[in-house]
């Protein structure tokens, strides 16, 4: 470092000295590669603006999982297909692959993730690395690695190079002693898995580099999110997306929660729709930094008979598992998402007849659904 003060000086020097008086602004020289987690208390960050004509240089990670590779559709359409980078630590599908730029990418390591975001030029980054409900529980330490030490990790990076960072929350981050019907944006929040308390984590973490360096952060707190195109992950709310699924193959669904257990969801169109907005967002409209988003709310029971308008024959059971359970009862059953449609205009498109038509026309028709047509 100080020999780089020292050239700085030196040329600044030379410049001024020069006898051909022109006047030549003198650049200072800068140094390259300091980390948040070595600046001067008084360090500000400010994020990246862009103007019409330019795009963002984007990376998610945990890019492979269930909202990872639609966002980077959606992002591809939208910025260009080289401008979108997808990564994970696992290998992908021929025709995830193939689609666009695919890297891989470990979040616990630091040098690494970094190099990436300083090679690619990144400007926006979307972390979706993270162990989810049920799955975490199953592996504390790995969870608490994945999606605390990760986005430590994450946090530095973005706040170094000026990224606009977006990290997803969710439902669990709400524990028994929120507010249930409906849960506002700000309340108590005492979750009582790993994944929910790494998630109000993220939310404040986020929110502190946002106010102390300056950092463009932004989050959503989704509810349960239902795909055709991707299997259930282990998730709590995941029994919507196996529904469909068992319905098809063999017409027969066993549910893991309660016909009455209320939660919120969201088709994948509407969540990605969101994420999207949200970072498009003019910053001066955002009254927050993290935001409840909601579409509808459902029970097992509710949505079984839906689908049996398209399954008539289907048979559905409960054999209730208490760890899940004992989860999706310490969550929202209603977001309260009125601060997401007043700040920058969310408004979902699909309620439950239409996320159960539409889940299944991309899973295709069986005879069963054929023969109730």
């Amino acid at each position: 470092m100080p020999l780089v003060r020292s050239l700085g000086r030196a040329a600044s020097q030379l410049l001024q000295n020069s006898g051909c008086g022109c006047g030549i602004p003198v650049v200072p020289v800068r140094c390259i590669g300091v980390s948040p987690r070595q600046v001067a208390s008084d360090a500000s960050f400010h994020s990246v603006t862009f103007s019409e004509s330019d795009h963002p240089r984007v990376l998610i990670t945990g890019g492979l999982g269930q909202l990872g590779v639609g966002l980077a559709k959606l992002l591809r359409k939208r910025f260009g297909k080289n401008n979108v980078i997808l990564s994970d630590i696992r290998k992908p599908a021929d025709n995830v692959f193939y689609s666009g730029p695919f890297i891989f990418a470990d979040i616990l390591d630091y040098k690494n993730l970094r190099e990436i975001v300083v090679n690619n030029r990144i400007t926006w980054l979307f972390h979706y690395s993270a162990l989810l409900s049920a799955v975490g529980e199953a592996n504390v330490p790995l969870a608490r690695a994945v999606n605390i030490t990760g986005l430590h990790n994450v946090l530095d990076i973005a706040a170094e190079h000026n990224l606009r960072l977006f990290v997803p929350s969710t439902i669990g981050a709400f524990g028994p002693t929120s507010p249930r019907d409906p849960t506002p944006d700000l309340c108590i929040q005492r979750p009582r898995t790993i994944y929910g308390v790494s998630k109000v984590h993220a939310e404040l973490m986020g929110e502190y580099y946002h106010y102390r360096y300056g950092l463009d952060f932004r989050c959503l707190r989704y509810p349960g999110i239902i795909s055709a195109d991707s299997q259930p992950g282990g998730g709590t709310t995941d029994y919507a997306v196996q529904i469909f699924h068992d319905a098809i193959k063999t017409g027969k669904f066993k549910c893991y929660l309660k016909p009455d257990t209320r939660l919120p969801m969201m088709y994948i169109d509407d969540c990605l729709k969101a994420t999207l907005e949200v970072m498009e967002a003019p910053a001066e409209s955002l009254t927050m930094r993290t935001y409840n988003i909601n579409a509808m709310s459902f029970s097992p029971e509710e949505l079984a008979q839906e689908v049996q308008k398209y399954v008539p024959e289907l048979q559905v059971t409960y054999s209730v598992d208490q760890v899940k359970q004992g989860i999706a009862d310490s969550w929202p059953m209603n977001f309260d998402d009125s601060n997401a449609r007043r700040d920058w205009g969310w408004k979902h498109d699909y309620d439950l007849p239409e996320l159960v038509t539409t889940m299944f026309s991309y899973l295709g028709s069986d005879s069963r659904i054929a023969q109730a047509n």
